[in-house]
């Protein structure tokens, strides 16, 4: 029955959602090209706004816990499980004055409006999983840039998303590319649940009145761990918390 009665909110949803990309997309390109960086990200921010605004129509709502627990005036690596697209417009938004950058697949780079020319240009990393060595340099620059510029990366170590909420054993290295070139941030665990329920019929119709959580876990300071413990304490934390 949901499904069924989701196909009409769906449309006006998607029509909603696809004309802020489009309206947003000169408007970004006007913010960065004219005014900078500031300008730009104040843009991205208010896209992502609307876009949240546009998922209130299928019934969806969001919590953060704990968010006073993130360190300020740091570098900041967010690790996360990851169960749809609905975690980056989210944690965009609700992150927003940490500056969050992704470390992305190259294919979302282009053809997407807004979506693509801001991975483009406000600091995120795009990254090829056919080339591991591309990916080496790339992810070290973005640490680079959160050390120098006190901003965070996101990084979802499962690689892909989950698509039923049962989380995928993390892999490291891009982990611990982010740890090693920025000595000074704060590893910050957050468990994603219900994200996958906006897309458990697929692409469409979109899944109706979930409310998606985002548990944010106890800071790791990286100068204060070694790697190993890093990693494996992080993952515990994000998958502690995951309701199946």
């Amino acid at each position: 029955m949901q499904k069924i009665i989701s196909y009409p909110l769906s449309v006006i949803y998607y029509l909603c959602f696809g004309l802020c990309l489009v309206i947003f997309h000169p408007i970004q390109w006007i913010c960065f090209n004219i005014f900078g960086y500031q300008a730009h990200k104040k843009s991205v921010d208010y896209l992502n706004l609307f876009l949240l605004r546009c998922t209130n129509l299928v019934g969806t709502s969001y919590t953060f816990t704990n968010m006073e627990s993130i360190p300020k005036g740091v570098p900041i690596i967010f690790v996360s499980n990851h169960q749809s697209m609905y975690d980056i417009i989210t944690m965009l938004w609700y992150l927003r004055s940490f500056h969050c950058k992704f470390v992305s697949k190259k294919e979302l780079g282009s053809g997407i409006p807004s979506v693509s020319y801001n991975l483009r240009h406000g600091g995120s990393v795009l990254i090829d999983r056919k080339d591991p060595k591309q990916a080496i340099p790339t992810i070290k620059g973005l640490s680079e840039y959160i050390e120098k510029n006190n901003r965070s990366a996101v990084i979802f170590p499962e690689g892909t998303r989950s698509k039923d909420g049962k989380p995928k054993e993390f892999a490291q290295s891009g982990l611990k590319i982010l740890c090693k070139y920025a000595p000074s941030a704060y590893v910050v665990p957050i468990t994603i649940n219900n994200s996958w329920k906006m897309v458990k019929f697929g692409f469409f119709p979109v899944g109706l009145g979930n409310h998606l959580t985002f548990t944010i876990h106890k800071a790791l300071a990286v100068k204060e761990h070694d790697f190993e413990t890093i990693a494996i304490e992080a993952e515990k934390a994000v998958v502690s918390a995951i309701k199946l």
